[in-house]
Order: structure tokens, then sequence, then C-alpha cells
């Protein structure tokens, strides 16, 4: 049965993209064979449903997830063939092009997927489900609703990268005419309408929750759709596509405005009405923050647990607070770029790994400005605390002490930017002097600790197991790893890719809310539920106390710079930067800083700390919009391209 289904398949592959004058979308006529068997039973329908799951993007691989590589989040050696050594990377370097665009999701080329083919593979499986003749009614429905989901998603991925497309409402028949086939690029609201009708059509259709985990967990509910929903209407709402300027001439080929330049205040409200119901069913069905318990064995103190909050909520696998996790990216490999080589604060329990131990990559880099954006341990911008020393955190050296022993190694001279930063700089990231809990030591007394100059432990391996910049994503790793019992391998334990978190759903309503009235105790409420989490005050208390410019979360302008920062701690290394960045028309302030890291070739804490930079990333305006390939332009003149390219 399988090999006959990858026939079916590979004869499907070949008629899309055959040449001809129906490739304008990879379009191609049915394969009426083809169809009729996958439609001739309950079981075949079944494995051509789980084709269009299999679509989704593969978001733990960098190859997979547009927002993990092409923004400003990681850096890594380059260009030396050794995994991060990837198209998607070459972005951030202005490499861009529209002869063969780097993750091309519009032809599926260059770590791209075809996703107007993956449209179209939800189209047929809508027309042809009622064919099936040993399926139930109730399950009928409950497929019909996953593949509109599922082509809601698809479309609202193109909206997030390319702006205005095609929408794919039917398709098209063998019959279409050429010009027929020649579709228009749609204006980003009409996309936007249509996304949200096809789930408005299928949510009511969709499980509220899984019920059988073992063999349905990844599958769509009724809380996954509403939150698509809801991310789709954000977006709309943002700057990017919400009174955009820049693109008051972007037009079709018919004459229609693409974007309406006019800002919309009703737009924020649909987003927050879509925010609410989305929270309240997920909180109906036990949603809810993480928070970490420890395991039988585990001895935490509450510094320590508060971090476990945040490494769990995204590496504890199917916890609460997931809404939607994404079973096709399985984290194995991208923990080994994050994971670092560590000292054991207990040598009997967890030796040090060997130096040779080449799993461990260790080079998936976090740049210095990165490290900058999370809060001081007063729960405000380290640029705005009155009591910390930012002009000099990158030149002024200290030697942890015995009250920091849960964040820094006691007695261990690291610089300024390390000390006296919020639990999540410590959840998240791993740096020299830095303390990492987990990875077979699960004793807040005896755990590893992380030495990154040059011949330590952690510093550069050979010519490409090294971070470039003297950080590592820690939040990436799951804390019950392995390191292969002191042998050279390294033992994942996987967890799926957060898509969307319940964090992120209390952040875009509080985001909402402030636009359409600015700020307000319901405001406050959702984003501090979030901060407390964290363990930090809220928001009010701690600006007012601490802050240089106290009354910032009382205006509209002063909490929207709040809310976007949260946002960016929250879900950092999460590949949703990126994203919010461009939306929020604020990635050219961020996207454009050079990458910097620590001189990693000096033994010296004095020399060790001097800042290098590594390369100068590239954004400019047409940078937003993501090019189309000219050769789809070529085969359909309907196709404009966007702004810039």
């Amino acid at each position: 049965m399988r090999k006959l289904l990858r026939n079916i398949w590979l004869i499907v592959l070949i008629v899309t993209f055959a040449p001809g004058c129906k490739k304008y979308l990879d379009v191609a006529p049915d394969n009426i064979g083809t169809i009729d068997y996958a439609f001739r039973m309950r079981t075949e329908a079944e494995k051509y449903l789980f084709t269009l799951y299999n679509n989704l993007p593969s978001l733990s691989e960098f190859w997979g997830n547009p927002g993990l590589l092409t923004g400003d989040e990681f850096a890594g050696p380059y260009p030396n063939g050794i995994g991060l050594d990837v198209r998607l990377y070459r972005i951030a370097r202005g490499e861009q092009n529209i002869v063969s665009p780097i993750a091309n999701y519009w032809d599926g080329a260059n770590e791209g997927k075809p996703y107007f083919r993956a449209i179209r593979e939800c189209g047929i499986f809508l027309e042809n489900i009622d064919r099936v003749p040993d399926i139930s009614a109730v399950e009928k429905r409950r497929w019909i609703a996953e593949a509109k989901t599922l082509k809601a998603y698809y479309h609202f991925f193109l909206l997030r990268m390319y702006g205005p497309i095609p929408v794919i409402r039917e398709n098209l028949p063998v019959s279409a005419t050429i010009e027929e086939v020649r579709v228009q690029r749609e204006p980003v609201d009409s996309v936007t309408n249509y996304i949200v009708q096809l789930i408005d059509e299928s949510a009511q259709d969709l499980p509220v929750e899984i019920v059988n985990e073992a063999s349905e967990l990844g599958r769509l509910t009724r809380v996954i759709a509403l939150s698509i929903k809801a991310q789709t209407l954000i977006l709309n709402a943002s700057p990017l596509f919400n009174g955009n300027n820049d693109y008051s001439n972007f037009k079709n080929t018919e004459g229609v405005n693409l974007f309406n330049a006019a800002h919309d205040a009703a737009k924020w409200e649909l987003a927050a009405t879509a925010c609410k119901e989305a929270i309240d069913l997920a909180e109906s069905v036990g949603a809810a923050l993480y928070y970490f318990e420890p395991l039988s064995g585990e001895s935490l103190t509450d510094s320590t647990r508060v971090t476990m909050n945040i490494r769990g909520a995204l590496s504890f696998k199917w916890n609460e607070e997931i809404i939607w996790g994404a079973t096709n990216s399985k984290t194995e490999g991208i923990q080994a770029f994050a994971q670092a080589r560590l000292i054991s604060g207990d040598p009997s329990k967890a030796p040090n790994p060997p130096t040779t131990n080449e799993a461990i990559r260790s080079l998936l880099a976090v740049p210095l400005h990165i490290a900058d954006i999370f809060y001081s341990d007063k729960g405000v911008p380290i640029e705005e605390d009155r009591s910390y020393d930012y002009a000099n955190r990158y030149t002024r050296l200290r030697t942890a002490e015995f009250k920091e022993r849960y964040y820094l190694k006691e007695g261990y001279t690291t610089a300024q930017i390390n000390f006296d930063r919020e639990p999540r700089f410590y959840a998240d990231l791993a740096f020299d002097g830095g303390i990492w809990f987990g990875q077979g030591l699960y004793d807040d007394d005896k755990t590893w600790h992380m030495e990154a100059k040059a011949g330590q432990l952690g510093a550069r391996l050979g010519s490409s197991n090294y971070t470039v910049t003297g950080y590592l994503p820690k939040k990436l790793v799951n804390y019950r790893n392995d390191f292969g019992s002191n042998s050279t391998g390294y033992n994942t334990l996987y967890y799926p890719w957060p898509v969307i978190r319940l964090a992120e759903l209390y952040l875009w309503y509080a985001e909402a809310l402030n636009e359409m009235n600015g700020p307000s105790e319901e405001v406050y409420q959702y984003i501090d539920r979030v901060r407390a989490r964290a363990g930090l005050k809220g928001v009010v208390e701690s600006w007012s106390l601490h802050s240089r410019n106290p009354n910032k979360p009382t205006t509209k302008e002063g909490l929207r710079s709040i809310i976007h920062q949260e946002a960016m701690i929250e879900t950092m290394f999460e590949g949703k930067r990126f994203w919010d960045l461009k939306r929020w028309k604020r990635a050219a302030e961020f996207l454009n800083k050079p990458i910097q890291g620590w001189d990693l070739e000096q033994e010296t804490a004095p020399n060790y700390y001097r800042v290098r930079q590594i390369f100068s990333p590239v954004f400019t305006s047409k940078d937003y919009l993501w090019p189309i390939s000219e050769d789809a332009i070529v085969r359909n003149p309907n196709l404009v391209q966007n702004p810039g390219w």
C-alpha cells in the first residue's frame, strides 16, 4: 500500500511540476485514477488527510523555520558547511534575490515548501471527501474542519511572508483557460477575511481538546483554530499591514490597491475579540502558564525553579501551556546545537563530557545585543534601570559572590552584563561563568557551569563546534538530556516545537487592548501574568520604583514599547521575534545591528571580555516582504512583484 501511495504521489508531483500553461501556481490537472483510489475508502482518505499535515513547516529545523536564522537571534561559523551554513542564514547577510529566492514557499525551492500546492491538496480533499462511503458524519465533519483550518494556516503562512497573495477559494478545473490560471494577487484584507472565514466555518466541528492523546496529539483542535484566527487578525491590525503608507501605490495589474494606507482602528478590536475568545476556550479546557514541578530526587531553590518555569514552558513535552505543538518538529538536532560543554559540580555523579565530544555541537550562538534585551533583576530594561551600570556592562568585570551562586559560579569572574539580570536571562542563556541546572545534576548545590575562554572546556572545539559570540540558547535544551554517560554521544529527549503558547495569546491580547484604548487594568493584568511566571513584579510597580521613565506604562506609546519587549523576551529563540519585528515595522531598527560577541581566542577575563564584531547584517525596506521568483512572474504576468524587488 505504501509503495502504491508513493507511486500515486510521484504521478501528482510529475504532473504538478511539468512545464506548461498550468504551472503558474503549481496548479495541475487532477490524475483522475489517483483521486478515485485515494477516496475509495476511509483508510485511504485518512492517509490523504495526513498528507495535508505533512506540509506543515518543520519549525525546529534550521532549514524549515524562516524565523530562526533569518533574523538576529542566532549567529554561527560561516561559511564552513557545518550545519548553520544554510541558505536561510544568508538572508541576514543581504543575499536574498529574485532569481532563486531563499526559502521559496511560493514555488517550493531552496529550503521552502510549495504552499500553493499544499493549499491545492487541501482543496482536493474538500472536493472529494463526500465520496468516501464508510465514514461517519461526525468524523467527516471533523476531517473537513481540519482540512479547512490547514488551508487557512497555509494562506496565513504565505500572507505573513509575501503580503498580498492570490486567494485559492476553489481549485481550478482541468478545463481552466490560461487566463483563469493567471490569478491575481488580492489585498491583504481580502486574504485575511478568507482565512477568518475558513476558521469560522470549521472551528465548531473541531474537538475542543484531544481525547486520544496516544494517537492524535498534534492534530488540530478548536483552540488551535481560534488561536490561528487571533494571530491572523493581530497581523492584519499591525503597522506592516494596517495604515502602511510605504505600500500606498502597491497595486495588482487590475489597479486594485493591495494595502489600505489608512489606519483602521477597528482591526485591533477584531483582533482583541479573537484573542479573548481563544484564551477563554483554552483556559476552559485546562490551559495554563507552565510552572515547573521537580521530579523525585531533584532539589531546587526558588531561584532555580523560576528559571525552570521558563525552560519547561518550551521544552517540557505537551505541557499545559502548549496550544499547538508541531509533531513533525522533534528538536533533536537543535538541542545539540544549543548544548554547551560544561564543567561538573559533582564529577562522581556526572563527569565532565570528553573535550572531544563533537556530538555536543555548541554552535548556535546568541549575539550580544540579544543578551541586552532581557530586563534587569528589577524587571525593567537595563538601559532604564536607575541602579544598573549600563554604560559599563561590557567592560566592567565582577566576581560572583555566594548570594549569586544559583545563577553564576561563585568566585568566577565575568562581565557586568551577566550580573543582576531577570530570571529569563539565566533561563535562556548559557555563558562563561553561568550556572546550568540539569543534564544529570539535579541539586542546586552541585550544578554544572560553563567556562568558555580559550583553553577551557566550553571553548572552541575544532573548526566548527563553538559559539562565535560566547553565548548559547540554554532555553532550547531539555534539562533531562544526557551527555551519553561520559561517552562521545548526546542523548536528547525531544519535544514538539511550540507553534503557539498560551503566553503568546496573553501578550497578543494585551497588545490589542492597548492599541484600542491605551493602558488599562486589564492590559496590565495579562502582561503581569507572564511577568509573574518569570519571577517579576507587575509593570506599573516595576517602572514606578526602578525606571528612569516611571510613567512609561501609563501611555499607549510607552506601554506599546513594554509589550513589544515582553514579547521579544518571552518568545526568544522560538523563531517568532523575526515576524514580530516585521509586523511592528521595527525590523530595520534591530536587524541592521552588528552581530557581536566576545574575543574567544583569549585566555584571561580582561582580554576575553572585549567586544568583537562578527558581521554586519543587512535589512532594507524591501525585506519586509519576501520576493516572488522572477520565473513565477514570467509564467504569470498577473503576479506583480513585491516593492523593491
